[in-house]
């Protein structure tokens, strides 16, 4: 069995964030006080913020038993982050005080130490404490979250409620960070998978986990997550672990709402069809963006949501279980949507915005789909019409755009190039590539738009326009390779 080392220092350091405590925090105190494991095995952080109210009553109550700490931050992440610096354990204990252990936690955890060195932590399991029916749907909801977290998901095991770790291992990935909120929790579980640290699943530990059922502090929530996402994709990191992190459709599509590109894909529409369908088409789905940007789209999220959460209050009142358990999904889908457009658009230009798309000289792409694999070629089909903003030099330009033959050959799709409203006339076909030649005055930033027949694939309701592999641009009569898939999938 593992003892306390060096100079009487504990095993355990218990962090206790003393943020979100929902009127919980007493009971919290009382379970770990009434630990069946030495008490000389751990000490106790408690973590005040700068506006904890009950500083006096929780003094009393803890007397010599814990550490008490004043943090001048108010996040529980960035309390958890300072208890981590003040903390003396080999192992962390990261919980959050509307949570309340069962007496042998700490008993239990020395038993999985020994019994899987392995793990370089492990996340505990969470009961769920309800007192209203829509607590009792939001658990459930969390919950199943929760469960395939632990038990199906390859990495996404750092759970705050209770998670253990060895403290050299947190500081190597790099511990919580404020800065991300509750998304810190995924951005260092990732990191601990892809330095080959293994996160386990100790199901007997058992907390029991106070669930307030108030949507207010849902929508607090799931902004603080949001806010925490969008911030880690504009600073464009490339921490270990970064790469797991899947991207949400908002921020891969972002640039759907510039204004320019929007309506650069309509006017190539106007000059290059006749068809009244294929002009009707475009104008609805372009128009909206090219008079007012993302406000359209932000403003039918915000309704979304809000519609949501009317129906979601009056079923509480008057509703099933089951439909107060579906609107709360529907609600929080909704909401999340909402509160990612908004903050995509709140935030200012970061290094995100200029990562490599369709190719390293695209500073931004309007109208394609997301990533996928055909014959194992990565591309993206575009949609009938679609727009790039990139950089072109000085001169004599070649820009090639590669585009897997998946509908009909390249010389028969119908393809109409327009650079900066200007067609373009000098177009080749050439080793599965459409090679476009120009001239180019002067150097800077050029929009080059494109329109063709809409792609009728069979069971796919998408519209679909021009597939594309990547886009290369270079000066004179040849340009370099389309970029590699991984640019591709970032993009």
């Amino acid at each position: 069995m593992l003892q306390p080392h060096g100079g009487g220092s504990p095993l355990f350091s218990i962090i206790i964030p003393l943020e979100f405590h929902r009127g919980q925090w007493e009971q919290s105190w009382l379970g770990w006080t009434s630990q069946t494991a030495d008490k000389s095995l751990y000490e106790i952080i408690l973590v005040m913020p700068p506006d904890f109210t009950a500083r006096e009553e929780l003094v009393a109550l803890a007397g010599d038993a814990a550490r008490i700490e004043q943090a001048g931050v108010a996040h529980d992440i960035g309390l958890c982050a300072f208890g981590a610096e003040k903390a003396r354990g080999r192992y962390l204990f990261f919980t959050e005080s509307h949570c309340r252990p069962e007496p042998d936690v700490i008993e239990l955890c020395l038993r999985a130490i020994d019994a899987h060195p392995d793990w370089a932590g492990f996340s505990c399991r969470s009961v769920p404490i309800c007192h209203n029916r829509l607590s009792v749907a939001e658990a459930a909801m969390y919950q199943a979250d929760i469960e395939f977290g632990m038990k199906q998901h390859p990495w996404r095991k750092v759970l705050d409620q209770c998670f253990v770790t060895r403290r050299d291992i947190y500081w190597e990935c790099g511990g919580l960070r404020e800065e991300f909120g509750h998304f810190a929790e995924w951005v260092l579980a990732a990191a601990y998978h892809a330095r080959g640290h293994a996160i386990g699943y100790l199901e007997e530990a058992r907390f029991h986990h106070y669930y307030i059922g108030e949507l207010g502090e849902l929508k607090t929530f799931t902004l603080d997550f949001v806010r925490g996402e969008i911030r880690y994709l504009g600073e464009a990191r490339s921490d270990a672990g970064s790469e797991l992190l899947d991207i949400p459709i908002e921020w891969s599509r972002r640039d759907n709402f510039d204004v320019a590109l929007a309506r650069s894909t309509l006017a190539a529409r106007m000059r290059s069809s006749h068809l009244i369908h294929e002009s009707l088409e475009s104008l609805q789905r372009w128009g909206p963006i090219a008079l007012a940007g993302g406000r359209s789209a932000r403003g039918s999220a915000r309704i979304s949501a809000a519609y949501a959460r009317c129906v979601l209050t009056m079923l509480t009142m008057i509703g099933s279980d089951d439909s107060i358990a579906r609107w709360l999904k529907r609600y929080i889908a909704s909401l999340i949507h909402f509160q990612r457009l908004d903050c995509i658009h709140g935030s200012s230009e970061t290094p995100g915005a200029k990562l490599p798309r369709l190719g390293d000289q695209v500073v931004a792409q309007a109208g394609f789909h997301a990533p996928e694999v055909w014959r194992q070629r990565s591309f993206r089909w575009s949609e009938p019409e679609a727009a790039l903003r990139i950089e072109l030099p000085q001169g004599r330009n070649t820009i090639r755009i590669a585009s897997p033959e998946i509908r009909e050959p390249l010389d028969r799709i119908g393809v109409r190039f327009y650079l900066d409203g200007v067609r373009v006339a000098d177009v080749a076909i050439s080793a599965g590539a459409f090679v476009l030649q120009l001239n180019r005055p002067s150097s800077g930033m050029a929009i080059l738009a494109w329109t063709c027949p809409r792609f009728a694939a069979k069971g796919d309701e998408r519209r679909l326009g021009l597939p594309v592999a990547g886009i290369s641009i270079g000066a004179g009569e040849g340009a370099n390779e389309a970029p590699s898939p991984a640019a591709m999938m970032r993009g």
